[in-house]
């Protein structure tokens, strides 16, 4: 029996993945690809502009797309500022469903880079797990600019559209639980 987890040799079935198994009973939770009826939030730093500008032309396509009735652009100086903008916006009048979090960080040759990757995604991490509002990482943090254009469509799709429909897909999966 390869390919099965010790678990579900216990209980002779495979589970399906992101199922959860109460006293024998398989209780799947699944998100639609459905943006309609949400509100969503999308943070984005001017810094690195010609890159985040792609990031966020492909977000906002992509919500529009899966049907979001509202979104709410701010923009921020940096990268920096990504996570107050976003605690700020998750506290205000208007809570959103989800939020997309796009900056670029250029990793260089200095530290500085490395540990303002490693605050603003503790950050993140923080205000989503407090508030239970999914925020989505958009945030480039590529050795050189070519990586970044890479990033932004031209070579490996862009990861501004990929942090919508994650997103859409937590937005969707945390109101059904």
């Amino acid at each position: 029996m390869t390919g099965f987890q010790p678990w579900e040799l216990r209980f002779g079935f495979k589970l399906a993945r992101g199922a959860i198994l109460t006293q024998g009973k398989v209780i799947e939770k699944r998100a639609q690809m459905n943006a309609k009826g949400k509100r969503f939030g999308v943070v984005v730093s001017r810094w690195n502009e010609l890159i985040t500008e792609e990031l966020l032309r492909a977000c906002v396509d992509e919500l529009e797309r899966h049907g979001a009735e509202e979104l709410v652009v701010v923009r921020v100086p940096g990268t920096w500022e990504i996570p107050a903008a976003s605690r700020a916006l998750i506290l205000g009048e208007n809570r959103p469903h989800a939020i997309v979090a796009l900056g670029c960080i250029l990793m260089g040759q200095t530290a500085h880079a490395k540990l303002l990757n490693a605050d603003v995604g503790a950050g993140l991490m923080q205000i989503q797990t407090e508030t239970g509002v999914p925020i989505s990482w958009g945030i480039l943090t590529p050795d050189d600019m070519g990586q970044a254009y890479d990033r932004t469509g031209l070579k490996l799709g862009n990861k501004g559209r990929e942090a919508a429909l994650a997103a859409i897909e937590m937005a969707d999966l945390v109101e059904k639980l």
